[in-house]
């Protein structure tokens, strides 16, 4: 069992009056108003080596520290998995240690992740394949945050994480779509549809990339059940089947775009959010981490072209190179330009896309807003300028710089408002500062959100509690009434254990949303793991040497140099892409201060507003730069 109900009594402080741990340390104090049953975390459900550390730090310095180290350390590993930004980890990380003051210290490595205790006293470690889920990142990133400020205890954050894990929290089309065989129909759909929108694609290469795509997916649904290290043959088939898939249907069945076939099947396999991220490391200072990075989805893409490679040479006799440089006279880079149904196609990829990143069903508006301007303004921007930009990529890294910055206002913007209502919708619902929530405002936010959760619950896509949440919030509301009623005998708010489930949900959901959650699956749009993919196509397939007439008898071959033309492109476009999104989080930063410069002037704010506004503005620190741990001298003031 992952949690108990009862627990055991805490002492008292004679001086404080504030529950103490049996070694004398404070127990924090929670900040709400409905007193809900004690909860305790089953610590046996841990991992051995967790186990024994806890038990250490529980000996020397009580339940809550060790818990808060546990804690802390399943959030690193969590929010690692789901989005492999090392930097928003460490600044999540920073905060939790020190609002708890935990004598602790981490290393994020690209896949190994190190924790220290104590000075070093305990270390563990781990290995966090990559795994992208904005599900994730958002729900563990709302549990940090309300542990931090003091809304729900560390033995309900582990419970809710624990609960995550096993889909307590997922709506159940999210469950169908976050684990096989509910994900095959993810990977054909994304693969057609990338295909015809950013690799010169037709309908016919649609077709043929939707069965490499679905063959891909079965593969890999297959090897996810095999143990040891079949796993890492999956890039390899992968590959090798795509390449089969497209070079018997070039030969036998029809012709099609080769380069469009492989690139559109494998966009999802090449990981090519990883490149920007390489970069913004890098600029961030964390050198040895944004160059391995970088370096490992090179190889990774690499193995994914040869793969590709040897699959065209096995259904082709032997003729690969001859195969792959006559399919792309059947490629066709203006199939999508200035057709009506451009933006519709890239909704369809979007759509692919964030139920490959795992994003709730429910939430896919948010992504596909983000998506959409970050796209759309990149598109017009190198529409518009590309014609004065003909010798150089500036127009390239023009548009990069445009779509990604616009992509993080549009997040940051969304996020706002998404913030803004669901602050109204979750006060309404706990009962939380009743005459700021019954404005007239609040009222229309509560019941506009209202009617989404029941349209969404009636169309299967929204979590059955969120229609429970309603029940509960009528209860509430009688139970207030009671309460201030001077001649009603009530004394307390009284909710059943299932209740106070969704009490605890309401509270982790009022949090603010992970902007990450919604802005990867954007520039996963953006990011040049297809550029990378062409220049290893190159290198296998290079272009054979121009030949120049020098006189009438005399020829000289001229070898291309497209593969340096790539490889330079594929720098021009994660740098560009990179910096796009310091630029927009540097902009969102002074629009946000001068606005709440603006706001102190004209009216007084609250100490939890101001704190809150403060962690927020550091939370959009650590989006771009690596936060400073390092401890201070004492001498220094």
């Amino acid at each position: 069992a992952l949690v108990s109900t009862m627990a055991s009594q805490h002492e008292t402080d004679p001086l404080s009056g504030e529950p103490t741990e049996p070694n004398g340390q404070q127990v924090r104090p929670i900040r709400r108003d409905v007193e809900l049953s004690q909860r305790v975390f089953d610590v046996n459900t841990l991992p051995a080596d967790m186990r024994r550390v806890y038990g250490h730090l529980e000996k020397q310095f009580g339940e809550e520290y060790a818990l808060l180290f546990i804690f802390t350390m399943r959030t690193a590993v969590e929010l690692h998995r789901a989005w492999h930004m090392t930097l928003l980890t460490s600044n999540i990380l920073q905060q939790i240690k020190d609002e708890f003051g935990l004598r602790m210290t981490w290393n994020l490595g690209v896949v190994r992740l190190k924790f220290r205790v104590e000075d070093g006293g305990y270390e563990l470690h781990r290995k966090v394949p990559y795994d992208y889920d904005s599900e994730y990142q958002d729900i563990y990133y709302r549990i940090s945050m309300a542990l931090i400020e003091g809304q729900i205890t560390v033995h309900e954050a582990l419970l809710y994480q624990s609960e995550t894990k096993i889909g307590v929290h997922t709506a159940t089309i999210g469950l169908f779509l976050r684990n096989f065989p509910g994900r095959l129909v993810l990977y054909p759909l994304q693969a057609a549809a990338c295909a015809v929108i950013f690799f010169n694609g037709t309908w016919v290469d649609a077709g043929v990339a939707a069965i490499c795509g679905l063959f891909a997916g079965l593969l890999e649904y297959g090897l996810s059940y095999v143990d040891g290290q079949a796993k890492m043959l999956i890039d390899v088939l992968v590959g090798v089947s795509t390449g089969i898939i497209g070079g018997l249907w070039y030969n036998y069945v029809g012709k099609c775009c080769i380069s469009s076939v492989f690139l559109g099947t494998l966009y999802w396999f090449f990981y090519g959010t990883a490149f920007v991220i390489g970069i913004l490391e890098i600029i961030a200072g964390e050198l040895e981490t944004g160059v391995t990075r970088f370096v490992a989805v090179s190889v990774k893409t690499f193995v994914l072209s040869l793969g590709a490679s040897l699959g065209l040479m096995i259904s082709s006799g032997g003729g690969a190179s001859a195969v792959w440089f006559e399919s792309e006279k059947h490629c066709d880079s203006n199939f999508v330009h200035g057709t009506p149904w451009r933006i519709p196609l890239y909704l369809l990829c979007s759509v692919a896309v964030l139920g490959q990143y795992r994003l709730p069903v429910d939430q896919y508006w948010r992504g596909l807003i983000v998506m959409l301007v970050a796209y759309e303004v990149q598109y017009q921007v190198f529409d518009v300028i590309n014609e004065y930009f003909t010798k150089d990529h500036l127009d390239t890294a023009t548009s990069n710089i445009a779509g990604g910055a616009s992509g993080v206002a549009a997040a940051c913007a969304l996020s706002w408002v998404v913030n803004t209502c669901r602050e109204f919708y979750s006060a309404q619902l706990l009962q939380k500062n009743p005459n700021e929530s019954s404005s007239r405002i609040g009222n229309f936010i509560y019941r506009l959100i209202r009617c989404s959760v029941k349209a969404f619950s009636c169309l299967r896509i929204g979590r059955r509690s969120d229609i429970l949440k309603l029940g509960m919030e009528e209860k509430l509301k009688v139970q207030h009434k009671e309460l201030s009623d001077p001649s009603h005998p009530r004394d307390r708010i009284d909710l059943p254990l299932e209740e106070e489930d969704l009490f605890i949900e309401t509270i982790v959901g009022a949090q603010d949303i992970n902007i990450w959650a919604i802005l990867m699956p954007a520039v996963y749009q953006l990011v040049p793991g297809s550029i990378i993919a062409r220049m290893w196509f190159h290198s296998i397939f290079p272009s054979p040497p121009q030949e120049i007439v020098l006189g009438t008898t005399e020829v000289l071959k001229v070898p291309q140099t497209t593969q340096e033309s790539v490889f330079s492109n594929l720098m021009v476009i994660s740098t560009s892409l990179a910096l796009g999104l310091i630029l927009g989080f540097a902009l969102v930063q002074i629009c946000s201060f001068s606005l709440n410069r603006l706001t102190e002037s004209c009216s007084k704010e609250s100490d939890e507003k101001i704190e809150i506004r403060k962690r927020r503005q550091k939370m959009m620190e650590g989006m771009y730069t690596s936060p400073d741990d390092d401890p201070r001298s004492s001498l220094i003031r």
